[in-house]
């Protein structure tokens, strides 16, 4: 990966791993961070790269604290620059969520504002027993710009929803367990360990089932639950014929793992 990109970015088997690499700003997000995720993306979803499975983790003692407001600032003065950067997060953030391989995020410390954005965009979430999560954009006059509006009401309900933007509280990670803004809460110790070991077993998975899955939840929120049906009718008629579903039938007869081509 390019030095110009603030990430590390590295290979643990078959799981993919994208490193938030700025500590010292507690990982907040540019134009530079979005780009390396983008250019990472990319390599991974290649069908010859050998990843099945995304992993988001951050260095340092928080996952990420939202935007890089000195960049930000820097902006104000050049709207059509600022436009762009705010549409770029856009674009990267919906090509994470809709990436055919299955994407884990893993969050320590804070997770807020453009930091929150960036986990929503994540299919499952791990959190450290003492992080804390929150959106703070009203407490300075601002709003979500990446797609928080929007995601937030949507996985937490909308009086959830609006009580965080409200108040830019923060809530521990029990309560976003229960308001399902993230899966698992585990030890802080344990936090990389765990969701490594949770990306490693999806990554056992077929490639194209689980595509195909993450397609029909994904596509199906976004619509009514008939179109999402016809979809699941769809695509299930066409993956009943591919290799990786002899595969399995036959490792199911068998009693064996299967080894999925896909």
């Amino acid at each position: 990966m390019s030095q110009t990109y603030p990430l590390v970015v590295s290979r643990e088997g078959a799981v993919g791993i994208i490193e938030l690499a700025r500590p010292e700003k507690f990982n907040c997000l540019s134009m530079s961070v979005h780009a390396g995720i983008e250019a990472a993306i990319d390599g991974f979803e290649k069908p010859d790269s050998g990843v099945r499975a995304i992993l988001i983790r951050a260095q340092g003692r928080h996952f990420c604290t939202g935007a890089d407001l000195d960049e930000v600032k820097s902006l104000r003065a050049d709207p059509a620059r600022l436009k762009h950067f705010i549409s770029y997060g856009h674009s990267v953030l919906k090509r994470l969520e809709r990436s055919d391989l299955p994407v884990v995020g893993a969050c320590q410390g804070l997770t807020l504002a453009g930091g929150s954005e960036l986990m929503l965009a994540c299919d499952i979430i791990f959190a450290a027993k003492d992080a804390r999560f929150g959106d703070q954009h009203a407490q300075f006059g601002l709003i979500p710009g990446w797609g928080g509006s929007q995601r937030i009401p949507r996985v937490a309900g909308l009086r959830r929803g609006l009580d965080l933007f409200f108040s830019a509280r923060w809530i521990d990670a029990d309560t976003a367990l229960q308001w399902g803004l993230v899966n698992y809460v585990v030890e802080p110790e344990t936090l990389g360990e765990a969701a490594l070991a949770y990306c490693t077993k999806v990554a056992t998975r077929s490639r194209i089932g689980i595509s195909n899955m993450k397609r029909l939840a994904r596509q199906g929120m976004e619509g009514s639950s008939e179109v999402g049906l016809k979809l699941e009718e769809d695509l299930v008629s066409a993956a009943l014929l591919d290799d990786d579903i002899s595969e399995g039938l036959a490792a199911f007869e068998a009693r064996r793992t299967p080894a999925f081509k896909s």
